[in-house]
């Protein structure tokens, strides 16, 4: 395939990628590896420059979830020894936004371990947010808080909250074998719940639980559907005492064939490099930079990651630098 020729029709305004030349992308060979990056990257150019934006992440309710999806270290059927603590303080989640001020973060991302937010821990996020909100303007706030109602959607949105992340994770027909307590079409309610409510909607996926590649692909169009405004794109990295323990990782460059196709698919949503780049991704982390124009950086959920310093360093080294999106 010429993959130049697939850049320039999208961008063109020509047909949009279709099912099969998206997995084209993922059954692509290692020779035409720099091809499809180069390709993928005319489109990330065309919307994003050559910024990459940054995401820090807080854990504000760690573990003992009482859902069993079985990548999670803090679901229930999960035996890992992860933090477990209660909500914590709005002085506590207030006190992180400054961290991600100080890294240039354009977003500050607060997330719970829960199936649904309860009161409480609804009311501490609307409090904090109107608290960061009058601290830091400039600074974006997304929550993961599980499964929403549209009044507790609306809430979000009125104390300062500008984007909720609920991730597919993966496609309708690969879900349940990674999740029993609930239905992936519980996950696409929420994501239009929150839509519907004006909140951007960051939602994305986690690759490299046992799905082939047209689930990959079928996960893609269905972000595509949801007109996803970020799609955070995550790699298994395997942990002792999941229902993944001991799953193969996803290779260096099937990740980066995988950023592509999520490009080719959304054009011009955000692209994140999220989970497991780091031990998935390796030495070939700065070229996930040519599909992907954001990253988290400095660590996840439960466990760490390369700092905002190398981070930084590695984005500066690659010929990209730190920026807020050019189209927000």
């Amino acid at each position: 395939m010429d993959w130049t020729a697939l850049s320039n029709r999208i961008l063109n305004g020509g047909a949009p990628i279709t099912r099969e030349e998206a997995l084209a992308v993922l059954e692509s060979s290692d020779d035409e590896l720099l091809e499809v990056l180069q390709a993928a990257y005319l489109i990330r150019k065309n919307w994003f420059g050559k910024k990459v934006s940054l995401h820090v992440l807080r854990n504000a309710k760690s573990g003992v979830c009482p859902e069993d999806c079985s990548f999670c270290s803090q679901s229930k059927s999960s035996t890992t020894e992860v933090e477990e603590y209660e909500m914590q303080s709005v002085d506590e989640i207030v006190a992180g936004a400054q961290d991600a001020a100080d890294m240039q973060a354009l977003r500050y991302c607060v997330v719970t371990s829960a199936r649904a937010p309860s009161e409480n821990e609804l009311s501490v996020i609307t409090e904090a947010a109107s608290r960061i909100k009058q601290q830091y303007p400039q600074l974006e706030l997304c929550a993961s808080m599980g499964f929403l109602t549209e009044e507790k959607a609306r809430r979000l949105k009125e104390s300062g909250v500008d984007r909720f992340n609920h991730n597919l994770e993966t496609s309708a027909a690969f879900y349940p074998s990674i999740c029993s307590t609930h239905k992936y079409e519980d996950r696409v309610e929420t994501a239009k719940t929150v839509k519907k409510v004006g909140l951007d909607l960051c939602c994305g996926g986690l690759i490299g639980m046992g799905e082939t590649l047209e689930d990959r692909v079928d996960l893609a169009m269905a972000l595509k559907e949801l007109n996803a405004d970020s799609a955070p794109i995550n790699f298994l990295d395997p942990r002792e005492g999941t229902q993944l323990e001991g799953s193969a990782r996803v290779s260096p460059n099937d990740c980066l064939r995988t950023l592509c196709m999520f490009r080719f698919v959304l054009t011009h949503a955000e692209v994140r490099i999220a989970g497991g780049r780091e031990t998935c991704l390796r030495h070939l982390q700065p070229l996930s930079l040519y599909p992907a124009n954001s990253m988290f950086t400095n660590g996840y959920l439960t466990t760490g990651g390369q700092n905002f310093e190398a981070d930084q360093q590695m984005i500066e080294d690659a010929g990209f630098e730190v920026g807020h999106l050019v189209n927000a």
